[in-house]
């Protein structure tokens, strides 16, 4: 079992305070890099949320 999916066991059922954690991760980063890298840091912060799963429906397109 690699770390990202003992991540996600432990995580299951907890989906909206780890996305929570990934917006305020990203947007101390924002700060600190004064916006310089806001662009990656949005990418960074919606693959995260993608792996470690959403909320059902908020922000991901249909499929």
């Amino acid at each position: 079992m690699s770390v990202m999916d003992k991540l996600k066991q432990m995580l299951k059922g907890h989906e909206d305070q780890a996305g929570k954690g990934i917006d305020k991760g990203g947007d101390l980063l924002d700060e600190r890099t004064q916006g310089k890298y806001s662009r990656h840091v949005d990418t960074a912060q919606d693959k995260l949320k993608d792996q470690f799963g959403r909320d059902q429906g908020q922000d991901r397109p249909p499929q």
